[in-house]
């Protein structure tokens, strides 16, 4: 009777002990989600260390040439390989939205947690000027920015994260309102700590649940948006290699060899569709709601 009593008890234990990475690797969408992100990344950044064909060189007698021993998916207009400019493509392309993702994260975090716990005018001041580029079309004030500042790597880099920053800093705003009168906030406040502590050591933390979302999704909205910008022209510049620029050259032969434009266009769905699958079953975890 006595260990049939506790057997509920241990099994509750060990599911509280489960955390949010057991129950996304127990999620069949979430596990799917992340065997094709594992993959990609592999792909993208091991990949070249056992497929050493050159990305950039060039072979004018040898273009849109289909697969074969030497180039395993053919190559382009331009005679280059296709499988490794993909790899080095996939490269850029997920390394920018990383990049830029931490770059929104650092500012927006910064912004929001800044706001929410002193209110007052510094509430006032932070939140009119996200409002303010929240109300600008992100896509095309990262337009005018490339073409002021250039199209740099690092520029493009920081551009995209820039233009996702006003998000996190409302999501983390609304988070740290919300825990910056809890018990063991004003029991902070009692002991003498520092505002600083208080908000990134105690409130901070508390936020990171619903911020994790946010930056899944976020990596799938900065694929875009520079898959979309190297398509124009306006983002990573050839001879680099990244999944847009690939799309862009491709266009011209879509009907004479469309296997150029259908290969970097997989990658690019498959690599958002991972993310947002991703942030759809972090977001239905964290929500109490469904609890």
């Amino acid at each position: 009777m006595i260990e049939a009593a506790k057997l509920p008890e241990t099994q509750g234990r060990r599911r509280a002990r489960k955390g949010l990475p057991g129950k996304l690797l127990a999620h069949p969408v979430s596990l799917t989600a992340l065997i094709l992100l594992a993959l990609l990344y592999a792909f993208a950044f091991l990949g070249p260390f056992f497929y050493t064909a050159s990305p950039t060189e060039t072979n004018p007698l040898n273009t849109t040439a289909n697969p074969s021993a030497a180039h395993w998916l053919g190559t382009d207009e331009l005679g280059r390989d296709v499988l490794a400019r993909l790899m080095y493509g996939g490269r850029i392309t997920l390394l920018v939205s990383i990049v830029a993702m931490l770059v929104a994260l650092v500012v927006g975090s910064a912004v929001g947690a800044l706001a929410g716990y002193y209110r007052g005018w510094v509430e006032t001041v932070l939140m009119r000027i996200v409002d303010a580029f929240m109300a600008i079309p992100t896509f095309f004030l990262i337009l005018a920015a490339l073409a002021v500042l250039g199209n740099s790597p690092p520029v493009v880099i920081l551009m995209v994260g820039l233009g996702f920053w006003p998000q996190v800093a409302r999501v983390v705003y609304a988070e740290v309102v919300k825990f910056r009168n809890f018990d063991f906030v004003e029991a902070e406040r009692a002991l003498g700590a520092s505002s600083q502590r208080i908000i990134w050591r105690h409130i901070f933390p508390q936020t990171l649940p619903s911020t994790a979302v946010l930056v899944t999704l976020g990596i799938a909205w900065s694929i875009l948006t520079e898959t979309g910008l190297s398509y124009l022209g306006l983002g990573i510049q050839p001879p680099m290699a990244s999944w847009g620029n690939m799309l862009q050259n491709a266009q011209t032969y879509f009907w004479i060899k469309p296997m150029l434009a259908v290969y970097p266009g997989v990658t690019i769905a498959l690599a958002v569709l991972s993310f947002n699958l991703l942030g759809n079953v972090l977001r239905d975890l964290s929500d109490p709601r469904g609890k």
